[in-house]
């Protein structure tokens, strides 16, 4: 039986509210999916929310609600943004869920011959929920560079999972490209971190330290780390292990995740899954992270994007045309209103936006809307699929956009307006004029075809437009300027 694709995506704590790197994940992992539907395949794509863990108890308490409450209340947040996303998934999972809590504490029971007690002394980050080595600590003057808060030191016992005993497989799988980092010099820094061996890691911490979690199976001292129970929602959202069909999805074709997340997804999860006797996902799709104008988002310097104000203001195809074309998909990227803004405008209101309304324009006008034998796309698309293939998906769109600027230059070249004039009374320039609109129809069905999965509502106007024998008035602009942040050139001087 051919395994059906499934590609997962990281599960943001839902203690705060969505931001541009949750966006990223939903975006890169729809892209491929609505790629590889597009391409005949069968598709599972996963979503979900991180519910347990000291964090999420602290912003509880301060709201003054229990902890489950407190998530009930906020993972909707997240299910909006997926929602305004467009996001195709077809599972959503919350650790909260009682069938991951169950599964979760199966795993912990499958993974007992690797697992031991003993005391952890060392540094804490509850921003991170995780333990640092006292290099790290020192290496940051004891403060979390990414929370801005100072390590906590902490003396307790706790279970261990012996990662240390996967060490080579994980190596060799990583080496081998088994299990393939992409970009390949997150490969390099991954190994270069392991090279030393994988460290034996924390898996649970006293219920007196930390009460919000899953209760380790056998010692209702002990609650599960976060993360191990995080991670394990790959394949409890799949059904593992007591529900049929889960294994014809897994191993993951992708994983999509944040640069940051990259040590738990290549380091922990593999030990976990190789504990379990399963296989290793595919390929891991690192990206990067989203600075504004050369800086780090962060509150205290008011410079926080809100993935949602962007989609209100714009359009979603707005949103997830920058996103895809213009922030690098396996580096970091810059985001400034003007880029935005210029790229908007210029873009996709004047290259593609108005491309579409003047071949319409043009068929209606000349040939009374009736579309005639529409050549084949003609574009060589091997680039565009290779980038497809290769996760490189800002690759592809750049592909996507010379075929748009080849189509403006065509018909600024061959001007069909003149040709329309020597048409009335000429047959041989009749035939010439549906020719080169044909043409033009021709290419910006190509076009409506390789946007399906970047840009689905833009695709589906362009097909509804043209796809027909005869052009269906578009009935709005499809992309209306906006000056929210640039100067609108055409404004009257005042």
């Amino acid at each position: 039986m051919e395994k059906k694709l499934y590609i997962t995506t990281s599960i943001p704590y839902v203690n705060g509210t969505p931001h541009i790197g949750n966006a990223i994940d939903y975006l890169l992992a729809d892209i491929w999916t609505r790629y590889q539907k597009q391409n005949g395949h069968e598709v599972r794509f996963q979503v979900g929310t991180d519910e347990h863990g000291n964090k999420i108890a602290i912003k509880a308490a301060e709201a003054g609600l229990d902890p489950k409450a407190y998530t009930d209340k906020m993972y909707v947040n997240f299910e909006l943004l997926m929602k305004k996303m467009g996001a195709s998934y077809t599972d959503f999972i919350r650790t909260t869920d009682p069938h991951h809590i169950a599964s979760s504490q199966y795993i912990w029971q499958k993974l007992q011959p690797y697992i031991y007690k003993a005391n952890y002394e060392g540094w804490y980050c509850v921003g991170c929920e995780s333990f640092v080595t006292e290099k790290e600590a020192t290496e940051n003057n004891g403060v979390c560079p990414d929370h801005n808060q100072p390590y906590q030191h902490l003396s307790e016992e706790n279970y261990y999972l012996k990662s240390s005993a996967f060490t080579d497989q994980v190596r060799e799988a990583i080496a081998s490209d088994t299990m393939q980092i992409v970009p390949e010099f997150r490969k390099r820094e991954f190994l270069e971190l392991i090279k030393d061996g994988l460290r034996d890691v924390s898996i649970s911490r006293p219920k007196k330290n930390l009460s919000w979690g899953v209760p380790v199976p056998g010692d209702p001292d002990q609650i599960m780390y976060v993360w191990l129970d995080a991670l394990a929602n790959y394949i409890t959202v799949l059904g593992y292990p007591v529900q049929a069909g889960w294994e014809q999805y897994w191993p993951a074709d992708v994983e999509v995740m944040g640069k940051d997340n990259l040590r738990f997804h290549a380091g922990i999860w593999p030990t976990m899954l190789l504990g379990l006797g399963l296989a290793l996902p595919k390929r891991l799709l690192v990206h990067g992270h989203v600075h504004v104008a050369g800086q780090k988002m962060s509150k205290s310097l008011g410079n926080v994007i809100d993935p949602i104000q962007i989609i209100d203001d714009y359009g979603l195809d707005a949103f997830r045309y920058f996103f895809a074309r213009h922030i690098p998909t396996l580096d970091d990227g810059d985001f400034t209103w003007e880029t935005f803004e210029n790229s908007y405008n210029t873009e996709l209101a004047n290259d593609l936006g108005n491309v579409i309304q003047r071949v319409a324009g043009m068929v209606t006008r000349y040939q009374a809307g009736v579309i005639g034998e529409v050549p084949q796309g003609e574009h060589d698309m091997d680039t565009y699929h290779k980038a497809m293939e290769d996760l490189q998906f800002d690759k592809a769109l750049d592909e996507v956009w010379l075929m748009v600027r080849s189509l403006n230059q065509y018909i600024e070249n061959v001007k069909p307006w003149e040709i329309a004039k020597l048409a009335v009374k000429d047959a041989e320039a009749k035939v010439h004029l549906e020719e080169v609109l044909n043409n033009a129809v021709g290419a910006l069905t190509q076009i409506g075809d390789l946007l399906v999965p970047f840009l689905p509502a833009t695709a589906e106007k362009i097909h509804q437009v043209f796809k027909a024998g005869s052009v269906v008035a578009v009935e709005a602009v499809l992309f209306p300027r906006i000056y929210k942040h640039t100067v609108n050139p055409n404004a009257p001087k005042v």
